[in-house]
């Protein structure tokens, strides 16, 4: 039977070839995926280790109970550096430093991009190949990779900002340094230790102490000597092997959500494709029905036909396993250097394969492959010798049609009601639960039903394929031939165009809820903030109050408090005066008044606490002092503003180190190029600000759900190729079994081209029927997330993107064109004579 099996795969290799790619194809993304995060992964772990080379020990600050961090002072850092064992000790300050090019625009976008201090004039950590050491608060170094992208020599002036306001430091000296962020796209920008405390908000303390221990002592015995030479309520201690090996787990962690993501995407195309194996499976055991019998009729058992078909498909899947895991390693090595051309850059490294990786594309391989293939072998084992040797290939029955139907229709009616159930539930998190069953029952109820709705869906398209005549009115006829095989066929092409459906319809609609939220509650005509969305110092709102045209201002500085029984909320300090130039909310209760102690409250809040307006409440600010606050009016927030509101000059005497989350400004003549110019020049063009109007803020928000969109669009792309591929198989196989069918249509006179004609009709339909599940589960699924984001999103409304609706039916019809023209040209050649005499 085993000989048989093989001799049957090398007999019909042309008819398995679509499955093989199809496997392959889901195999190379899996083993792709592997392969590129492994090797990035390594690559970073290898990198941040390199960071550890001179850190034997890191002592940190502790917390209070109260939730304050301990000083490292500098009488800290001297007995840490006398500690016994100890041969040398650092103190480290860092945090956020914008560097701009020399055309002005950031360096470093969407990587980290740091400052930190430069310890002394010979620091080990950075070796200068230029220049020397920073000194004092007019001179800075920078890293040999920054400097190599922008062009930045000893001597040249460069402007850099850290919390808005521009400095203009010379580059005294060009390093090296193994920080992982660096290598992988980032800026480092080292500052002498004073002005690096300065800057940073730490005057006189140390964010970490690395400790460098003598020859021959180890990281555990210098750690213990510390212990007892540091206070210890007052510091943490770290080794450096566990510093690296924290990192590492860090850098693991972070790959494993692209890893999954990816993954997530190949399991999608591995399960579409698993809708061409089975129907090819499927189909080749119908065209070998005799010799399936011949077998049963000589003394094979059932099981060992099962065996021989599952060995086929074994064979199959271990010749796609194979080459799908040596393209899968191309990939990844692909995405690597494609990551890189679009600025990704990642810290270098070898090519990671590991054994995991060979295993799980084998196994993937051939397991997807046997899984597909046994319903078929078990179906094949089945057929009564005699009906088989007499070709009356087994028919559905009424029954087994009436049994598929009906549980088909009571799984779609249950998932449809989990679904409808989880729209109605107030917490969104614990609705995705039944959301995501009630998805996965529809799909598999719908699924289950194919083969009846292709009938009266097909159908409907008759009017317009009798346009085309005798080729049109079998191209629909053959479509609903065999339904079984059209809805695995179309099924495949559905799964692919409900996510991509689902997930447009649903993110549009976000997006058109932002913009609105925007549009509706902002009356500023620009919003400052932060690049990379950190605090904002005091003095840019001074800067831009004073700023020519400015007619009103304010910024929104955050707080934390404690209200009632000890429940924690955060305070937004606005201008009063101004904010209501600036803003506009609905007002439930009461006026929109912030003026000394009288606040205003979100509509949650106010909920939750029981308050309206003339409520009073005590509040304890930050710096423990307690203040009566009168609820003014109770508005409606939203994303961008909730909470309690109230005057900033309230505010502000009770905070330490304040910070703008981003200051709201509005103009005489309103936005306008010149405007922002204005503004952006009052700011000294400082590289680390954003100055955004209404449009910039819906064109980021557009900007990333288009990114989003794109994204999984490319990575459901290969869903839709194995979809095609399934049409591609089906039709072709189709041909082959009508061989005697188109020999005797053009003995009685169709042509070439009508056959041709016919086929790609046949495709077109079953394409058009794919796509019309898809879209429409999708628009469905879509609607369905839209209710849980309108729980928490009150300008939300369904947004129907009837252009890219478009766009994917028309991507359907062409996929369906496309994939007949092999089949149809195989079609139209086929010999009229031999086509008549063929079985």
């Amino acid at each position: 039977m085993f000989r048989t099996a093989l001799r049957n795969v090398l007999a019909h290799k042309a008819r398995l070839l679509m499955t093989v790619l199809a496997v392959m194809l889901g195999v190379a993304f899996v083993s792709g995926t592997l392969v590129f995060t492994n090797t990035i992964s390594a690559a970073f772990e290898k990198s941040s280790a390199k960071g550890f080379d001179e850190v034997d020990v890191s002592v940190t600050p502790s917390w209070t109970e109260d939730g304050e961090e301990h000083e490292l002072t500098p009488a800290v850092l001297e007995r840490a550096g006398r500690a016994e064992g100890a041969a040398a000790a650092i103190g480290s300050v860092s945090g956020f430093t914008a560097l701009a090019d020399q055309d002005g625009d950031p360096v470093g976008d969407g990587w980290q991009v740091q400052g930190a201090n430069y310890w002394g004039t010979d620091d080990p950590r950075y070796p200068m190949t230029e220049g020397r050491a920073p000194r004092g608060a007019g001179e800075v170094a920078i890293d040999s990779e920054t400097a190599a992208r922008t062009g930045y020599g000893i001597g040249d002036t460069v402007r850099m900002s850290v919390d808005g306001p521009v400095l203009t430091p010379t580059v005294s000296g060009v390093f090296t340094t193994d920080d992982g962020n660096v290598a992988a796209g980032g800026s480092l920008t080292l500052f002498d230790t004073e002005t690096a405390q300065r800057i940073f908000g730490k005057a006189g303390t140390y964010d970490e102490i690395t400790v460098r221990a003598e020859d021959g002592v180890s990281q555990t015995a210098l750690m213990a000597a510390l212990e007892s030479a540091l206070p210890k309520d007052t510091v943490e201690m770290t080794t450096g092997q566990e510093l690296a090996d924290e990192q590492a787990r860090r850098i693991t962690s972070s790959m494993d959500a692209l890893k999954q993501t990816l993954l997530v995407a190949a399991g999608i195309s591995l399960f579409v494709g698993t809708f061409l194996i089975a129907n090819t499976f499927t189909m080749l055991v119908a065209q070998r029905t005799k010799e399936l019998a011949l077998m049963r009729a000589v003394g094979a058992s059932r099981r060992q036909v099962t065996r021989s078909v599952l060995f086929e498909a074994f064979v199959v899947g271990m010749i796609a396993a194979v080459t799908g895991l040596a393209v899968g390693i191309g990939i990844g090595a692909g995405l690597r250097s494609l990551m890189g051309s679009i600025g990704a850059n990642f810290p270098e490294g070898p090519l990671v394969v590991s054994p995991s990786t060979v295993v799980a594309a084998l196994a993937v391989g051939v397991l997807i492959t046997m899984l597909a293939a046994w319903l078929p072998g078990r179906r094949a084992a089945r057929i009564p010798p005699v009906a088989a040797m007499n070709s009356l290939h087994a028919k559905a029955t009424t029954k087994s049609l009436v049994l598929r139907n009906t549980l088909g229709s009571l799984l779609t009616g249950a998932g449809v009601a989990v679904v409808l159930f989880a729209t109605t539930m107030d917490d969104a998190t614990g609705a995705q639960a039944p959301m995501g069953l009630g998805a996965a029952l529809i799909v598999i109820g719908v699924f289950v039903l194919t083969p009846l709705l292709s009938r009266p869906l097909i159908a409907s398209a008759a009017p317009v394929l009798r346009v085309f005549g005798v080729s049109g009115k079998l191209a629909r006829q053959n479509a609903v031939r065999n339904p079984r095989r059209t809805a695995a066929t179309a099924s495949a092409l559905m799964i692919g165009l409900t996510l991509i459906t689902g997930l447009t319809v649903a993110a549009v609609s976000v997006q058109t809820a932002i913009g609105k939220m925007a549009s509706d509650s902002l009356k500023a005509d620009y919003v400052v903030s932060m690049a990379n969305g950190s605090y904002l110092s005091p003095e840019v709102a001074d800067q831009l109050a004073g700023a020519e045209g400015v007619t009103a201002s304010s910024p929104l500085r955050n707080s934390y408090s404690t209200v009632g029984d000890d429940e924690f909320e955060n305070l937004t300090g606005v201008d009063g005066a101004a904010f209501g130039e600036l803003a506009d909310f609905p007002v439930e209760d009461g006026a929109f008044r912030i003026d000394g102690t009288q606040v205003v409250v979100d509509q949650d809040t106010a909920g939750k606490h029981g308050w309206e307006a003339g409520s009073r409440f005590t509040a304890t600010y930050e710096d423990e002092e307690k203040q009566e606050l009168t609820v003014a009016g109770v508005y409606q927030g939203n994303e961008m503003f909730r909470g309690i509101m109230l005057d900033l000059a309230t505010l502000a005497p009770h905070q330490d180190d304040p910070g703008d989350m981003q200051v709201m400004v509005k103009m005489s003549g309103g936005a306008s190029d010149t405007a922002k110019d204005t503004l952006e020049k009052a700011l000294g063009e400082s590289p680390a600000i954003a100055v955004q109007d209404k449009q910039d803020i819906s064109d980021e928000i557009a900007q990333m759900v288009t990114l989003m969109l794109n994204i999984l669009y490319g990575l459901l792309a290969m869903a839709v190729i194995v979809a095609v591929l399934g049409v591609v198989n089906t039709l072709a196989m189709s041909v082959f079994e009508r061989s005697q069918e188109i020999g005797m249509l053009r003995a009685i006179g169709l042509d070439r081209k009508g056959i041709k004609r016919m086929v790609r009709l046949e495709s077109l339909v079953i394409s058009l029927f794919g796509a019309a599940l898809g879209i429409g589960l999708g628009v469905f699924f879509g609607w369905a997330v839209g209710e849980l984001v309108r729980s928490q999103m009150a300008t939300y409304e369904l947004v129907l993107p009837w252009g890219r609706i478009g766009i994917f039916v028309l991507l359907a019809a062409t996929v369906g064109v496309m994939a007949a023209l092999w089949p149809a040209r195989r079609a139209a050649r086929l010999n009229m004579l031999t086509a008549i005499k063929s079985e």
